[in-house]
């Protein structure tokens, strides 16, 4: 019998050339502060999930705006070297590639600083949108509204599983493409500002009783917890040493989305994409503390959440 081919995702969102300094703490101003250790990769939202996809054992492609510049063409080889299909990147002349720097203090803490041009063009209209019936999953960040849309939208009408990462965002645009997926995965943060509840659990059941599918939150060290057949599920997240969260919920969701993609229960697709964000956690440098998928198993075995791999 021949292999199970991998689980293939599409992720749509913005792409940044990112900067990071991990530093003890961000100081009052006016300051300089020296940073303990460094690096540079190439990130966002939805790109970090891919690459989280891509490292726990799927194939992954992007799709996403970059500038026709040198910081975009740096952007194309560096996600081409993390085995991404970067066929989806869209080279827009005279546009700037969006770049950022992030602090990451002692406790793991961040603050992001990006620019973006707002000169891009947000039109979808070169989307390859047939590239979908080829997926097997299509994950979308708030980032280009006008992109996650039209993609949600044929995904939609086709068929395809997507997931939608509910992170904070303007609401009319959380309102605008929540509604449009059928795994609605968000941050706590996120889905407090979505609904306006001042609690998860009324939050979650608020969007349950509005849309079908798969409702839950992200909740930093206090796990996930999500609405299964009208009742309220929680799997707390493992006591790690927190090093860098950045991208933590990232990698949850292209850990989930591989997770359900291969066919896993609810319960178990979640364990395994808490067991990978949390291993993220205790290492500095964003998305590149993605565990593999060796690790993630391992981690699982301890039994920490209850449940086996599956």
């Amino acid at each position: 019998m021949s292999p199970r081919p991998a689980p293939r995702l599409i992720a749509l969102g913005a792409v940044c050339a990112s900067t990071i300094y991990r530093i003890d703490a961000i100081p009052p101003l006016p300051a300089k502060v020296l940073a303990r250790e460094g690096c540079r990769l190439v990130d966002g939202m939805a790109i970090s999930a891919a690459c989280a996809f891509q490292k726990l054992g799927g194939q992954a492609a992007v799709w996403a705006r970059i500038g026709a510049d040198a910081p975009g063409a740096q952007i194309r080889a560096e996600l081409a070297a993390e085995g991404l299909d970067i066929t989806g990147l869209h080279a827009i002349p005279g546009a700037a590639s969006s770049h950022a720097t992030i602090l990451v203090d002692a406790t793991g803490n961040r603050l992001v600083v990006p620019f973006h041009d707002a000169s891009v063009d947000t039109s979808p209209a070169w989307l390859p949108l047939e590239r979908l019936r080829q997926a097997d999953f299509l994950h979308c960040d708030v980032r280009w509204p006008d992109g996650a849309e039209a993609a949600l939208r044929e995904a939609a009408r086709i068929g395809l599983p997507r997931m939608v990462d509910g992170d904070v965002a303007p609401v009319e645009i959380l309102h605008r493409l929540i509604p449009l997926a059928d795994h609605a995965v968000f941050s706590d943060a996120g889905l407090l500002a979505y609904t306006g509840e001042g609690a998860v659990e009324p939050a979650l059941r608020r969007v349950s009783a509005q849309q079908p599918g798969h409702v839950g939150a992200s909740c930093g060290p206090d796990g996930y917890l999500w609405i299964e057949d009208g009742a309220l599920r929680h799997i707390p997240a493992p006591k790690v040493d927190v090093v860098d969260t950045l991208a933590a919920g990232d990698v949850f969701h292209g850990a989930l989305a591989l997770a359900l993609a291969e066919g896993k229960p609810a319960d178990a697709a979640i364990a395994f994409a808490i067991a990978a964000a949390s291993l993220k956690c205790t290492r500095f440098g964003g998305r590149l503390g993605c565990p593999d998928r060796a690790e993630v198993t391992a981690m699982l075995e301890t039994g920490w959440a209850g449940l086996t791999p599956r």
